[in-house]
């Protein structure tokens, strides 16, 4: 089992701030998208004034969102990859059986940003986008997810990883990437990473992350 950490959502490179924690819940803002590459904007899920709020006024209800990951209802979860990133997941050999972890950047109003995990997806099928079936590809797009509604990458790697899922609804310390009070890229992280070849400890705390997302 591979685990690969994604990085999704705001920051200062995509977006302008970090996504908010309101109510102790984090609302994890999907990056802006390009004209075509998306059909819902961010007032149309209630996000308009978090997306203005924090990129500052560049953005708002009418723009445009990536959607993705997509968590549905279903209990699955949906990802595209592509370019440059796709190519790294097929050469690391990402397949069914894998897991991503999903971590942003949020913040709590008056606290500092920080880095936290907020979803999972435990891949059961992975599907290059170009060649799927269309039957298929047309309930991606009533969906409207992103990369069945255009290809995204000029060398048509699009691909889709899909399985179990789901995204947390509260700020839990256990889901916390940063150490308190540092910066949000000095991690506190399991000791099993230490050894990569700790198969049992990594199952184990993977296992304790999904089931705190799903609380």
């Amino acid at each position: 089992m591979r685990i690969v950490f994604s990085h999704k959502g705001f920051d200062s490179a995509s977006g302008g701030g970090p996504s908010p924690i309101v109510a102790g819940c984090p609302v994890t803002l999907p990056i802006p998208a390009g004209e075509g590459l998306s059909h819902t904007t961010y007032g149309a899920v209630g996000l308009g004034g978090h997306a203005a709020r924090a990129s500052r006024g560049r953005l708002g209800a009418e723009s445009l969102r990536h959607h993705d990951p997509m968590f549905c209802d279903n209990g699955e979860a949906l990802l595209g990859q592509c370019g440059a990133a796709q190519t790294h997941l097929a050469n690391q050999g990402v397949v069914a059986g894998d897991v991503f972890l999903f971590f942003g950047l949020f913040r709590e109003e008056g606290s500092k940003p920080h880095h936290r995990l907020f979803g999972y997806l435990w891949v059961e099928e992975v599907l290059p986008l170009a060649t799927m079936d269309p039957t298929r590809k047309a309930e991606l797009v009533a969906l409207g997810f992103p990369h069945a509604l255009a290809l995204h990458a000029g060398n048509g790697n699009d691909t889709l990883y899909c399985g179990r899922g789901g995204q947390a609804s509260r700020a839990s310390d256990a889901l916390r990437l940063t150490e308190e009070g540092a910066s949000p890229t000095n991690w506190r992280v399991p000791e099993w990473l230490a050894d990569v070849g700790q198969r049992e400890d990594a199952l184990r705390w993977v296992a304790a992350i999904v089931a705190e997302i799903e609380r």
